[in-house]
């Protein structure tokens, strides 16, 4: 939010003033000191070893959800991880950004400057800093360092949409599909929402009900194939191999991630913030679309096991519908908030699993073509791990990917990246940091999982928003 440098200016300068007042000094007991505060409104925390090595990592939450309750502000994607950077000399700082919840991408880009800023000012300049970030936080950490060349030595990114505009025309994608081909004649407003809670429980209601009969779960596929949705979603079990299985996993994602994550429910929050609808998908061709995708053949056996209906009529009723355009507001608003130039100021290391739904691996790819557009090829390296899920990394790969990319500012060059070898690190730390959550576990429950880095190439994104 913009406000007059000079009232700015002494908001700070009282906020860095007050928040000295918050720090608790390390005790002889203790290895680490902690600041907390706020910064014009937005909470931070900062943890600074007493025997600070000159790092900083200063990192980025994903999208937090009000009904899903915050405990603590995260200092890293994984504890384990946050204790092993805190016990080798790390400084760690992350701010929750203002209003906390939600889409605040707009804010957060600003709230880490200015802890980045507090940082400085209190504690010392960091001989190098490096922003990291998980999921919405990717992108952000991208765009941070994007944004402020000079400021960032480093960026990790993890299971990041790089494009979270082309989510929201995925998003849409799916969603048009599930209402054109569940429920042609309903009233359900995918985008502007004029009652968002009845048009989500009724999308919600529709899925439900078609998610019990074989020609119901094949359109989903179809939605689901439309948004490039693996049929992989269990972090703690192998890949499924069998088609059932894999329907049924991506009819996961499809409803976990999509008909929640992004239905009319959601619409409110970003097109509040955009100033209007950002999606569309006026002029897509929807049957050239499933015949790129990476799930047709998965498509292909559901609409055969179902027997009754017609893939090739499905997507004539998909081609005739009427469709939907974008405010061009919003859209530009989502251009500069949300979307990665792939400018690369300073080296990227980005990893994602093979299975994620949540924020499809094929956003990697394209954030690719971006730096081959904008950027230097060589500060970008992309790691995989072999893995159903979204986020679901154990700590000790994190830490292996910290440590090279850490490797990298250091030298200059790139350490080896190949996955036997980032795997054979990671194991070394042992069965402590190796806890992975899973996001569609009804209790939430963490497991053990070995590190699993693997070779792998990405589909096409199918719809990038530029």
């Amino acid at each position: 939010m913009k406000r007059p440098l000079k009232a700015l200016a002494t908001v700070l300068a009282a906020l860095l003033l007050g928040s000295l007042l918050t720090a608790v000094p390390a005790t002889a007991g203790e290895r680490w000191r902690t600041h907390e505060g706020t910064i014009d409104g937005a909470h931070y925390l900062v943890k600074v070893p007493k025997h600070w090595n000159g790092t900083l990592v200063l990192y980025s939450h994903g999208l937090y959800v009000e009904d899903w309750p915050m405990e603590r502000t995260y200092l890293a994607t994984r504890p384990e991880t946050e204790k092993w950077l805190l016990d080798n000399g790390y400084a760690l700082a992350a701010s929750d950004y203002k209003g906390v919840y939600g889409h605040v991408i707009e804010e957060a880009l600003t709230d880490q400057i200015a802890l980045l800023d507090w940082f400085r000012a209190n504690v010392g300049k960091p001989r190098r800093t490096i922003a990291s970030g998980m999921s919405m936080g990717a992108v952000i950490s991208l765009k941070l360092a994007e944004d402020n060349p000079g400021r960032f030595d480093g960026v990790l990114t993890q299971c990041g949409e790089y494009d979270a505009n082309g989510t929201w025309n995925s998003a849409l994608d799916i969603l048009f599909a599930l209402k054109t081909l569940l429920a042609p004649d309903s009233d359900i407003d995918l985008v502007r929402p004029r009652d968002p809670a009845s048009a989500q429980a009724a999308l919600v209601a529709l899925v439900t009900e078609a998610s019990q009969t074989e020609s119901g779960r094949a359109r989903i596929a179809l939605a689901g194939a439309l948004g490039n949705l693996p049929g992989w979603a269990n972090a703690h079990r192998p890949e499924p191999t069998a088609p059932a299985d894999r329907l049924a996993e991506q009819a996961s994602w499809v409803t976990g991630a999509y008909v929640y994550g992004y239905g009319p429910g959601a619409r409110t929050d970003i097109e509040r913030r955009a100033g209007g609808n950002p999606s569309w998908n006026a002029g897509i061709d929807y049957r050239r679309m499933l015949a790129r995708s990476a799930q047709r053949d998965l498509v292909r056996y559901a609409y055969r096991q179902a027997g009754g209906v017609d893939l090739d009529a499905d997507l004539d009723r998909l081609a005739a519908a009427p469709r939907i355009t974008a405010d061009p507001k919003a859209e530009a608003y989502m251009h500069r908030y949300t979307v990665a130039g792939g400018t690369t100021p300073a080296p990227v290391l980005t990893v994602h699993t093979t299975g994620d739904g949540g924020a499809v691996a094929d956003q990697v790819r394209w954030y690719a073509d971006q730096v081959r557009r904008n950027g230097d090829p060589g500060r970008l390296r992309q790691t995989y791990v072999n893995r159903g899920g979204h986020c679901s990394f154990n700590a000790a790969e994190e830490i292996v990917l910290l440590r090279t990319l850490l490797s990298r500012v250091d030298s200059g060059r790139w350490p080896t990246t190949d996955p036997h070898r980032l795997t054979a690190a990671a194991t070394a730390y042992g069965p402590d940091y190796q806890l992975v959550p899973d996001l569609f576990d009804p209790e939430f429950k963490e497991k053990p999982v070995p590190p699993s880095f693997v070779r792998f190439t990405p589909p096409v994104f199918p719809r990038p928003s530029q």
